[in-house]
């Protein structure tokens, strides 16, 4: 277990958490999924002020939350870092297949929340990245849609869709689930469309 993950399921941690979001006027909805190995989506993404509200409501949670990080990052005092938030090493040189790295993972742990910003920016994007629906179709896990509306004020883990390979038709499920939460910039918000190519 990660410090990260040590300090999440702490009480107190949770407590203060809560206590935080709560005094800023947040307040969550959870909707738990059926297992606990799954790919998490959070979304929309339009500040750095998305990271801080995330983490107080994956603290508030205790969810242990893995991030995906590049394997040059861990190495030296950074690796040590990265490893103490319980990141995940990829290789993203063009010979690897990150999709295969990543749900492969699934297969070594009972227990594995990955989470992953479909719109991998803060900025507009035209489209939505794609990788979160191949790893979840790999490892036969479920896509659990995780959100931040800055509209409501409230954060939380929605429903949880298996992946069927029909990219298109499970694609308007999420864009149905995601429309009207708003982000703190709803003019940087992206597209939830498929790429074009």
């Amino acid at each position: 277990m990660s410090l990260l993950s040590r300090f999440q399921n702490s009480i107190s941690a949770q407590s203060i958490a809560r206590s935080i979001l709560r005094l800023i006027g947040w307040r969550s909805h959870v909707v738990l999924p059926p297992t606990s190995r799954y790919v998490l989506i959070g979304a929309p993404h339009t500040s750095n002020w998305d990271f801080v509200i995330a983490l107080l409501f994956m603290t508030m949670e205790g969810l242990p939350v893995r991030l995906m990080g590049k394997d040059s990052l861990f190495r030296g005092p950074m690796g040590v870092f990265m490893r103490s938030l319980g990141a995940i090493s990829v290789n993203r040189r063009e010979s690897t297949n990150m999709v295969d790295q990543v749900a492969a993972k699934f297969y070594e742990y009972d227990e594995l929340i990955i989470g992953l910003s479909p719109e991998g920016t803060r900025k507009k994007t035209p489209c939505w990245r794609t990788g979160f629906y191949y790893i979840a179709l790999k490892a036969k896990v479920p896509i659990v849609m995780a959100y931040i509306d800055y509209g409501n004020k409230v954060c939380g883990l929605g429903p949880s869709i298996i992946p069927t390979g029909d990219i298109q038709a499970d694609f308007m499920i999420i864009r149905d689930f995601y429309s009207g939460i708003v982000g703190k910039y709803p003019q940087k918000q992206g597209e939830i469309e498929l790429s074009a190519k």
